[in-house]
């Protein structure tokens, strides 16, 4: 049965409902999978819990379906440069589960292993950690996290073969491996699709994580704060 949709929309029929959960992968802008977020937020599901990093920007990747008010609840390592999404939160119209940058990708890296739970230092003694079991190792208190398990999981791969064997650009790669194993259903868009199968030894994401694969469309990729130097005039 081949993997390959269309577009996004055909990707993401059948699976999308009100008040399911949604692992995203990407950082802030990069390597987040455009547009099946906009897919996302052109079917009008509500009532979504959104497990990612972050949530974007104002108006810009996961920021959309902020905007469009489809979601109740995030799960995330921070507010980041979103204001709506601390405006949302402040008004309580948002429920946010805050996790440790590296026990959120742990915990999603558990949910896609088969570990139902894990311990961690992090987060011992802070709010975070309130109303968890704890325990003690060799003389340290660790808290108890939980795995994430999606009902749908949504990434942004640079290049796909037809198998659905993903690879990823340098910093583009950020959460999305993990992303792509917590799913019961994996999507993954695809920047450039290969007809040859990709070399095993380059494969970051095998093929048997995703269920549907879709080319993305070609855009301008948006820069979530842009840094530059000076220009130098060197003397000859």
């Amino acid at each position: 049965m081949s993997k390959m949709c269309a577009t996004a929309e055909a990707a993401l029929s059948g699976v999308l409902a009100d008040g399911i959960t949604i692992a995203v992968g990407g950082f802030g802008l990069c390597g987040i999978p455009s547009d099946l977020i906009e897919a996302v937020r052109d079917s009008g599901v509500t009532g979504l819990t959104v497990v990612s990093n972050n949530m974007g920007v104002d108006g810009k990747g996961l920021g959309l379906l902020l905007e469009n008010r489809q979601v109740t609840k995030v799960v995330a390592s921070y507010v980041g440069e979103n204001k709506l999404f601390a405006q949302q939160y402040l008004d309580k119209d948002l429920d946010v589960e805050f996790s440790p940058q590296g026990t959120l990708s742990e915990r999603i890296r558990a949910g896609g292993s088969g570990i139902a739970a894990f311990y961690t230092r992090s987060g011992v003694g802070t709010p975070v950690a309130e109303g968890k079991p704890h325990a003690e190792f060799d003389g340290h208190l660790y808290v108890q996290e939980r795995a994430i398990i999606a009902d749908l999981a949504l990434v942004h791969a640079h290049t796909a073969d037809r198998a659905g064997n993903l690879t990823y650009r340098a910093t583009a790669r950020n959460f999305n491996p993990l992303v792509a194993t917590c799913g019961r259903v994996t999507i993954a868009e695809t920047e450039h699709l290969t007809e040859q199968f990709i070399d095993p030894e380059l494969v970051a994401t095998p093929g048997i994580y995703v269920d549907r694969l879709v080319v993305a469309r070609e855009r301008i990729k948006d820069i979530e704060k842009r840094t530059v130097r000076p220009r130098v005039t060197v003397e000859a």
